[in-house]
């Protein structure tokens, strides 16, 4: 905790020449910290950034929990420390808390279930400006750019990458899953496996920057806790809460990307006019919908965007954008309370899928289709859903990764084993580049 001689720091506004260069400059000078959170939008403009990067270092105060009164300890340490930022993660198995379930599977990277922290430094990369809130704003415009613009690769030779579940085991597994929905024990349900690499040593920073320029997507983070790192590049954002509205952008829906503008085209357009796809989504949105009604005014909630196609490096998705008014005096984490985990990540009725990601899943999910993000002074937020991340244990070299999607009855074990692929290929080609 800050103690009685914690200063409160004035926000500074400094020229940058070349934003690129000073984006790099702040990965370098972030390398140093034993914690900071950066987080990268890539240059996207459709989800409405309010900066193009934003980093946060060092530990001015922080919060470590696990499921069972997270929320709670959350919620008072923010009280006690009002109008500061926050930057930190929710992870997956926070669900043990809001649904009262439990979860017993191997965790090779260990992070928490939950951590926040107020960071002695926030740079804000807006445009041709660099927004410093820092006791010493000019010694850290200075520090930073006296750091190296480029970020050197990694030297390291290709590695072997593991699957927890074998295909043809993945393939018995689906066809289960499809058997609980013919039961009416669900009507969907979001399944993942993990990919991983042992004795495995790697700079986090080198294989974050080759995976940005590989995969540059609008909700990257480049977050560590001590030895603990997550490496992302996630298209999806979980929740925002700007002024006394809130908003959630669900995925679901997944097209490759083809190598000709015609064939690339055609399959953004199939994706469109899927059946089996639509429905996958629209029950999502209502998911989402319904958790938004917890904490929206009566009335309010409303699906402002559906079956948005966006287009990423690597693939095509489906994304729709739902909002709503919160209610009157709700507290920033009762918000994120009510409706985590997102339905993108479980499927409905969320709790019973919950169950038989439990049951089926060879590994804990921990951190990945988690969220991380911040709380500004101003009490907004926003936070992305942890997929297409890398997850590092320097301590332990072990490197993992999960993909999934999402299964309904028509779903087809097959390709949805290719789908899992699909979404690993850039992490896997950046591992053997």
């Amino acid at each position: 905790m800050p103690g009685k001689n914690y200063k409160v720091k004035k926000t500074t506004v400094f020229r940058v020449d070349d934003t690129n260069a000073f984006r790099l400059k702040m990965l370098n000078w972030s390398s140093r910290f034993n914690i900071f959170c950066f987080l990268d939008n890539h240059h996207y403009s459709f989800a409405a950034p309010a900066f193009e990067c934003l980093l946060a270092t060092g530990d001015a105060g922080s919060i470590m929990a696990t499921a069972g009164n997270a929320f709670g300890q959350l919620k008072q340490f923010s009280n006690t420390h009002p109008g500061e930022w926050l930057f930190g993660h929710l992870g997956y198995d926070l669900k043990n808390e809001t649904e009262a379930l439990q979860s017993a599977h191997e965790d090779g990277i260990g992070f928490p279930d939950l951590h926040f922290f107020i960071p002695e430094t926030v740079v804000q990369l807006r445009g041709e400006e660099a927004w410093i809130t820092a006791e010493d704003a000019a010694g850290i415009y200075e520090a930073i750019n006296n750091c190296a613009a480029v970020i050197e690769k990694e030297n390291y030779k290709a590695v072997t990458v593991q699957n927890k579940i074998a295909k043809e085991e993945y393939i018995a597994l689906i066809q289960k899953l499809r058997s609980h929905i013919q039961r009416g024990d669900c009507y969907e349900i979001n399944f993942c496996q993990e990919f991983f690499v042992k004795n495995f040593s790697v700079n986090p920073l080198a294989l974050y920057a080759a995976l940005g320029d590989l995969s540059p997507n609008p909700f990257a983070v480049f977050y560590r806790l001590n030895h603990k790192y997550c490496i992302g590049a996630s298209p999806e954002r979980y929740l925002k809460k700007k002024g006394e509205r809130i908003f959630s952008q669900p995925i679901k829906g997944t097209a490759k990307r083809m190598a000709t503008g015609a064939g690339d085209e055609e399959q953004k357009l199939q994706m469109r006019d899927s059946q089996k796809e639509k429905s996958e989504h629209v029950m999502v949105v209502d998911l989402v919908r319904n958790d938004l009604s917890r904490i929206c005014k009566e009335g309010t909630v409303q699906v402002d965007e559906l079956f948005g196609l966006y287009s990423f490096p690597q693939v095509h998705q489906m994304i729709s954008t739902v909002s709503g008014e919160i209610e009157d005096g709700l507290h920033w984490v009762d918000c994120i309370k009510a409706t985590f985990p997102m339905g993108s990540m479980t499927g409905a009725p969320k709790k019973r899928v919950m169950e038989l990601i439990e049951q089926y899943e060879k590994t804990k999910r921990g951190l990945f289709s988690g969220a991380i993000g911040y709380v500004d002074p101003a009490g907004d937020f926003d936070f992305n859903v942890v997929i297409r991340s890398m997850f590092y244990e320097a301590q332990k070299r072990y490197l993992s990764f999960q993909t999934g999607g999402a299964i309904t009855f028509y779903s087809d074990p097959q390709q949805e084993y290719e789908e899992c692929l699909l979404k690993a290929a850039a992490m896997v080609r950046v591992l053997n580049a």
